[in-house]
């Protein structure tokens, strides 16, 4: 059996058993009471046993995780505190990604991918809004249509919205505004550059799932200081993350240790006005991914950021200090004294308000799966450097990370869009030949009244008469663009 995790100090060592670890936990506190040392160490153990760890780094501070931490004497006393016979100074193998592929290695997926419900909480879609694009999804699948980045969405989108007609008896209705809505929010979304999410190379799931020559499992740091710039990007990101490993991952069952352990900074941002048929597809799949052998440590400021259907999932709970300066604040305290299992000994409401930097009320599943006594606990330190690295060190370390060059370079498949512009071009074409024959038929037939036009005016002619329509506006931009040299993408 692995052995347990310390976790720090209190009347006893407070520990975590790594075979319970997939069992999901929380980690609050107000800001500044020491959440972010907490995730550091806890993450650092977890690779220490070869466990693979996600984490979102939001403020920047914990790209240091890769280096060795420095000797002071405040560490050194807590060390001796907890007693913590194999500490030493140390890095860890990270792995740095980042949406938008500035810090980090560029991570993608595919608009077929995100899936039509987290791409409608991603564009902010109201419900009727929400089907027209299930219904897009749905035509592009039927007709072997790859939706791979935005462009391909936006072609397919105007596709249906042109054809709406032929689709109505088979689909049902699609409301013209409604498309436009889409295409509004798309366009909302560029600006914020969260199309750089969507395309090829798709990130692959194993390479979230690397140990190092040594055994340790690697920790994958996400870059989210410019993410959190667009904190709806940044919440369907993290769901969008949890979702693919629970449809991808094998059944494992509970195991001595997790197969990966993911850290979710910010959770508020999760579930943030998020709609009810969302916040049910997260509590199911938090609750059912422990069979994957993942666990899930949501992180943040108030135990009321989580709602209660995700929250009763969570049997580790580490909580730092709350400030009752507020209703609201004075109601997270009492949430969060109520969730723990009562020790005599303490005044778990009245500790919650006192604790210092670096100590939180503990309470560990134990060996049958019941909540430990709380316990007031002083945190062990990391071992790696607290705070961020610099960027030339963060440069050298990806270049020689196990991802290197896999994800450099954007792919853009034949898919969609590509389809779509074919389809249009060769329509564009046909009708141009279309009328370029009927032109010269009326002329043969009227005979010497007229000098019969050239080909080329018989095509402006019939290119103006289509300028009418939307797709007729669409076919000739295609054609234009092509004999005037117009860039094409």
């Amino acid at each position: 059996m692995t052995e347990p995790i310390i976790l720090g100090q209190g009347s006893y060592p407070v520990t975590l058993l790594p075979r319970m670890a997939n069992r999901h936990g929380l980690i609050a506190g107000a800001t500044g009471t020491g959440k972010t040392v907490t995730l550091q160490g806890l993450a650092e153990e977890f690779s220490l046993l070869g466990v693979p760890v996600f984490l979102s780094d939001v403020k920047g501070d914990l790209s240091g995780i890769s280096q060795p931490g420095k000797e002071h004497p405040k560490i050194a006393e807590r060390v001796e505190i907890i007693g913590l016979q194999d500490f030493q100074l140390r890095g860890f193998p990270v792995t740095f990604w980042d949406v938008f592929g500035r810090q980090g290695h560029a991570v993608r997926t595919t608009i077929t991918d995100m899936g039509p419900l987290l791409l409608s909480r991603l564009l902010n879609l109201n419900e009727t809004q929400q089907g027209v694009l299930s219904l897009v999804f749905r035509v592009a699948d039927d007709n072997g249509w790859l939706l791979l980045d935005i462009k391909d969405l936006r072609s397919t989108l105007q596709f249906v919205a042109e054809n709406a007609s032929d689709f109505r008896t088979l689909y049902g209705n699609v409301s013209a505004a409604s498309v436009g809505a889409i295409q509004r929010r798309l366009i909302a979304l560029e600006d914020q550059g969260g199309d750089q999410l969507f395309g090829e190379p798709a990130l692959n799931l194993d390479d979230m799932l690397q140990t190092n020559a040594q055994g340790l499992g690697v920790i994958n740091v996400l870059a989210s200081q410019e993410l959190m710039n667009a904190p709806l990007l940044y919440g369907t990101f993290l769901l969008w993350l949890m979702s693919e490993l629970f449809e991808n991952l094998p059944e494992v069952g509970d195991r001595d240790v997790p197969k990966l352990v993911l850290f979710f900074d910010e959770a508020h941002l999760l579930f943030d006005d998020a709609p009810p048929i969302l916040v049910d597809k997260v509590e199911q799949v938090v609750r059912l991914i422990r069979s994957k052998g993942v666990g899930v440590y949501f992180v943040t400021q108030n135990p009321l950021d989580v709602p209660d259907t995700v929250l009763g999932q969570l049997g580790n709970r580490i909580q730092h200090a709350l400030r009752a300066f507020t209703p609201r604040d004075q109601k997270a305290v009492r949430a969060a004294a109520d969730t723990f299992r009562a020790n005599p000994a303490l005044d778990t409401r009245q500790v919650i308000t006192e604790l210092g930097v670096g100590e939180a009320l503990v309470s560990a599943l134990d060996g049958k799966g019941r909540p430990g006594i709380v316990e007031r606990t002083l945190i062990r330190p990391p071992r790696s450097q607290m705070g961020p690295i610099d960027d030339a060190t963060r440069v050298q370390l990806m270049k020689t990370s196990l991802v290197a060059g896999v994800y450099d370079q954007v792919v853009d498949r034949h898919s969609a869009y590509e389809i779509l512009t074919a389809r249009a071009e060769k329509l564009a074409a046909e009708q141009q030949a279309a009328e370029v024959t009927k032109a010269s038929q009326k002329a043969r037939q009227s005979g010497g009244g007229r000098q019969r036009q050239t080909v080329t005016e018989s095509f402006f002619k019939s290119a103006a008469r289509a300028v009418g329509s939307q797709i007729g506006r669409q076919l000739i931009r295609g054609v234009m663009g092509s004999l005037f040299g117009g860039r094409r993408r």
